[in-house]
């Protein structure tokens, strides 16, 4: 996924407040299920673990434990060292940038632990929010050096480690957690969560239907596998999740003009040349096109849809026409929106959703026979 600063001068460039006029949308809600407080990816390219991250919360909401404020840069850390790895495996032709999807954040977790944020703040240097311009810089170069010389020496892992040391700290051996200590692992076990219960769903027809498919996305570098199902069925296990107290972990595709977070707003219009400032002038409600499984298909295959955000999907609502809306947790603070969350538009969701992950009880029970699940 891409930092959020790419994004930046459009955003601020149309960031003008609505209050001015009234917002012509008018959603009810179907349902609404818990999430924690909005959080700050900052400048950082790390959207799959904040996203995922707060899904994780949720479901520590939902099954009892409570509401936990978990540490995003614990889970990045080993990422990190994970693709450093893999990059070098693959002689340099693997992706060192920041990029991820959520199942890898999900890895992440099960095998190493997690930790409260308190206990791994993961900003170890001068700044009052999380930015990784030169980190990432000095791991890309790191990673150069052992891809040319062909060799992983014990003195490149221990170079590696200490640079993530001083950019993001030492990693807590141990911590206190309401007045008893835990290692990452025996907090995971505390935490009751089983990682393998969470399964990645996408829906492409040159993939073949109810088998577990490589999807080709370039965040995908650990070539994760996930489910693939026709697109009405990816809707209705959205929705099936929503209508039954989970939640959903959103890939995909915010480079459209519709995407309109001064509007809190993400919709496909029909008309294709509308621009994002004339979609957050409208004093009317805009028609959107009717995404349909070829359209889907057609988008993926141009690069009309592209994989650049994880968000975290909440909520169901409806606007006054009917239409379904998903209620989405950004993980910008609330830098661009006052509440952090937007409306994705059914259609916007058909048309550009790369994949979701989803907690396997949350599958309507017809579709998960049909995946063996």
């Amino acid at each position: 996924m891409k930092i959020k600063s790419i994004l930046l001068g459009i955003v601020i460039a149309f960031s003008c407040s609505l209050s001015a006029q009234e917002n012509v949308y008018k959603f009810t809600k179907v349902v609404e299920n818990p999430s924690t407080p909005i959080k700050d990816q900052a400048e950082t390219g790390t959207c799959w673990c904040f996203g995922t991250t707060s899904f994780i919360e949720s479901e520590l909401l939902r099954t009892g434990k409570g509401e936990f404020d978990l540490s995003e840069m614990f889970t990045v850390r080993h990422n990190y060292r994970h693709r450093i790895f893999d990059n070098y495996l693959r002689e340099g032709n693997g992706s060192i940038v920041e990029g991820s999807l959520g199942h890898m954040a999900i890895n992440m977790m099960d095998k190493y632990g997690l930790v409260p944020q308190y206990a791994y703040s993961g900003i170890n240097y001068d700044s009052p929010k999380h930015d990784h311009n030169e980190l990432s810089a000095y791991v890309a170069a790191l990673a150069s050096v052992t891809t040319e010389r062909g060799v992983l020496t014990p003195e490149s892992i221990e170079l590696q480690e200490a640079l993530f040391d001083i950019y993001l700290g030492k990693l807590p051996e141990t911590f206190e957690y309401n007045g008893k200590e835990y290692t990452p692992l025996s907090f995971k076990e505390y935490l009751g969560l089983d990682f393998s219960d969470y399964v990645d769903i996408t829906s492409f027809t040159h993939l073949p239907f109810y088998e577990k498919v490589l999807l080709e996305l370039p965040d995908n570098w650990d070539n994760g596998t996930m489910y693939n199902v026709p697109l009405e069925e990816m809707i209705e296990i959205i929705d099936h999740a929503l209508l039954n107290g989970y939640t959903v972990a959103w890939s995909g595709d915010i480079s459209e003009p519709g995407y309109v977070l001064a509007r809190d707003l993400s919709i496909l219009p029909q008309d294709t040349k509308l621009t994002r400032k004339q979609i957050q002038e409208s004093k009317e409600i805009i028609p959107e096109m009717e995404v349909t499984q070829e359209m889907r298909q057609m988008f993926y295959e141009t690069f009309i849809s592209v994989d650049d955000h994880l968000e975290h999907i909440t909520g169901l609502y409806k606007d006054q026409n009917g239409v379904k809306y998903y209620n989405t947790k950004n993980s910008w603070g609330h830098e661009y929106t006052k509440t952090g969350h937007h409306m994705m538009s059914e259609n916007y969701v058909k048309g550009k959703t790369m994949c979701i992950l989803v907690h396997k009880n949350s599958i309507p029970k017809d579709i998960r026979k049909k995946l063996g699940l």
